[in-house]
């Protein structure tokens, strides 16, 4: 994933409606704005914005069926921001233990 994309991705989930919204559409699989706004205090309209961030963002992707556009969580921008902070995480994992056993050995040599 690029860099711009890791910027979208971040950003979009930087705010809890999104957040919530992300959470929502893992539990249900798909559902329209409509009903994703009557589980938030959100407006419907505000809803819809929230979903064009996230669907720029990679997040989601939205399928019109009749009248009704169903919104569906997109995994993959998630895998790969989740590979990249794990593969972080390891690298500060690595650090910090370089940092203990540093500090050990300074305690045991005096």
């Amino acid at each position: 994933m690029s860099d711009t994309g890791f910027d979208a991705v971040l950003g979009a989930m930087a705010d809890p409606t999104r957040r919530a919204l992300l959470d929502a559409l893992a539990a249900r699989g798909q559902a329209s704005a409509s009903a994703l706004a009557s589980d938030l205090p959100v407006s419907r309209q505000a809803i819809v914005k929230h979903l064009a961030v996230l669907e720029e963002a990679g997040l989601v992707s939205s399928a019109r069926a009749g009248r009704e556009v169903r919104y569906t969580l997109r995994s993959q921008a998630l895998d790969a921001t989740a590979r990249w902070m794990s593969a972080l995480a390891g690298d500060w994992d690595r650090r910090l233990d370089t940092i203990k056993r540093a500090a050990e050995n300074t305690e045991n040599n005096d």
